[in-house]
């Protein structure tokens, strides 16, 4: 009889956000997205160094890989081409019906492609495809650290699945399982149809829509209201697209996502670069307006059919942190968690843990409830700054914390890389840009000078658990920067370059025990300033990945306007 396994791996690969996850008898090794090694954001390429790193964090071989799960199930796209009659009946879809077919049963074949690809790198290993949204599930509700929950899962595509409810239960057994218990699918994807705004809006789709969430808030929904209701239409189990203004999803260039009609209705779009108009601003607003009530209405469903006050979120639509805030404040429920990496590159993740519960591989899960810093550390890189001849290293001595925090309390805008890497798409103190609140234009000279983005874009706060209440009005824990959260009068008077058009700010509570380090510098800087509170935004400049080495760091305080840069202890200056 084979013995059960203990090493499993996990894999999002060939798709965006590429990334890996090792599993050795049930303990998380680490986690780390492709593009804090590689450079390449957004990669689809296979996560050779984030797998190589895994090996050599955990002293083992591929050959001692025995499952490999991927985040994928080729045989769910197949059943696309059996919907064509249906879609062939409605003058609406019919153009896109066998187009469509065609693609999904191409990407069928592609995935059953990439499986094979996968058992010959490691020829030893089980190769495990799993579905979608249960590697989304999983990865929600076992981050929690929650023994029970309603789980929401809601992206543009994973297969034919766009968005799903699952209750979550932790058993004796330690090991984490989701239920299914509703899932629509395509084309009732609130994903598809926010990328297709957002491409419409001149920014780049599967990458941009934070830039379109921000500058909602400088708009006026009413102007678009009624044409996203029609478009977005609420059921009583969850919501349809208007195949009118959101033409029939294909799996292939060429099939623009929005309609003719959607332009006539709305404007023109805009090119990458052009001002962002009055019109822009109006349709943002109105599209994550819709978005709004369509998550409430979802969390609201999921809540009933579990019967559970707590609610775990995932996938890309998760990261939508003002929509977030917005199920937090309605009080449907006593807790809201998202896990640090909702989207897709979580998914390596939550197809580990659901191979190693069907291959009842060795040991319960563990590392994984409440964990955010799971990538590579480089704790005594040598720092060989030949490459760059302005800057400078001193090696610091004595209280760093301290330091740190007469720098920013000075005006000092300043790169901090420390510890293990960050999960997902939030800097969450190892990999962060640092700066005052209270500096005057400090976010204009960020924006304009540091991360090189759009001047509309917010800054988010990190704030002593401590002394959330003061500031925030949020009511729970943030500590992974998910959840928008109201201010307070304190909040509005001592720190407004934290709050947003819309009166909110992406918060992040630090605790002591989270992130001892960054907790030391809030109180360090609180007691300088009587605020402990930071601007806290990724260590990267638009269009590059968060820096996941100490070269990527480098060359981002060499190419910025940063004032400094704190790398393990030393402190590098231009």
């Amino acid at each position: 009889m084979r013995r059960p396994p203990s090493v499993v791996l996990g894999l999002c690969a060939f798709t965006h956000d590429s990334a890996a996850a090792l599993l050795v008898d049930g303990r998380l090794v680490g986690f780390v997205e492709e593009e804090r090694l590689s450079g390449v954001k957004h990669t689809k390429a296979y996560p050779a160094l984030a797998v190589e790193w895994l090996m050599r964090e955990a002293g083992t071989e591929p050959a001692d890989i025995e499952v490999v799960a991927y985040n994928f199930r080729a045989s769910g796209y197949f059943g696309a081409a059996a919907e064509t009659p249906r879609w062939m009946l409605s003058a609406e879809t019919r153009a896109r019906a066998c187009p469509r077919a065609a693609g999904f049963t191409k990407v069928g074949v592609r995935t059953l492609r990439r499986l094979r690809s996968l058992g010959h790198l490691f020829p030893r290993a089980a190769v495990h495809p799993v579905l979608h949204h249960r590697a989304h599930q999983l990865t929600a509700f076992a981050a929690s650290g929650w023994d029970e929950a309603a789980v929401l899962v809601i992206d543009s595509l994973g297969e034919r699945q766009t968005t799903t409810i699952g209750r979550g239960r932790l058993p004796s057994t330690g090991k984490p399982s989701v239920d299914m218990l509703q899932a629509l699918r395509d084309p009732a994807s609130l994903g598809y149809a926010y990328g297709a705004v957002t491409e419409h809006l001149g920014w780049r789709r599967g990458d941009e829509e934070g830039t379109v969430m921000a500058l909602a808030a400088l708009g006026d929904p009413a102007r678009f209201r009624s044409l996203f209701e029609q478009a977005i239409r609420i059921t009583s189990t969850g919501f349809t697209l208007d195949p009118t203004v959101f033409p029939l999803r294909v799996l292939s260039s060429g099939h623009p996502r929005v309609s003719s009609r959607f332009t006539d209705l709305t404007c023109r779009p805009r090119a990458a670069g052009e001002p962002a108009e009055a019109v822009h601003q109006d349709l943002a607003a109105a599209l994550q307006e819709r978005t709004d009530e369509v998550m409430l209405h979802l969390a609201r469903r999921a809540r009933d059919l579990t019967g559970s006050r707590r609610l775990c979120l995932g996938g890309g639509v998760a990261t939508n942190c003002v929509t977030v805030g917005r199920i937090i404040d309605a009080g449907l429920l006593d807790e809201v968690f998202v896990p640090p990496a909702p989207g897709d590159a979580g998914t390596a993740l939550g197809a580990a843990m659901a191979a190693h519960g069907d291959h009842d591989a060795v040991g319960p899960l563990a590392g994984i409830a409440g964990a955010c810093y799971l990538g590579p550390a480089f704790p005594s890189a040598a720092l060989d700054l030949s490459r760059w001849p302005t800057l400078r290293e001193q090696q610091l001595s004595g209280d760093c914390a301290g330091f740190l925090a007469d720098q920013l309390a000075e005006g000092a805008i300043v790169g901090l890389f420390q510890g293990r890497a960050e999960a997902g798409p939030r800097a969450l103190g190892n990999r962060s840009i640092l700066a005052s609140p209270l500096r005057a234009g400090v976010v204009e000279r960020l924006n304009a000078t540091v991360k090189f983005r759009e001047p509309f874009r917010p800054f988010a706060p990190m704030v002593s658990a401590e002394r959330a209440d003061d500031f925030f009005t949020l009511g729970q824990r943030a500590p992974f920067m998910s959840m928008a959260s109201g201010v307070t009068d304190a909040a509005r008077q001592r720190v407004p370059a934290v709050v947003h058009a819309n009166g909110t700010a992406r918060l992040q509570t630090v605790s002591r025990t989270q992130n001892p380090f960054v907790h030391r510098v809030l109180e360090e800087f609180g007691r300088r300033t009587g605020v402990p509170v930071l601007i806290n935004t990724s260590l990267n400049v638009k269009g590059r990945p968060m820096c996941g080495t100490p070269d990527m760091a480098l060359a981002c305080l060499a190419g910025s306007g940063l004032d400094a840069l704190l790398i393990e202890g030393r402190w590098i200056t231009k």
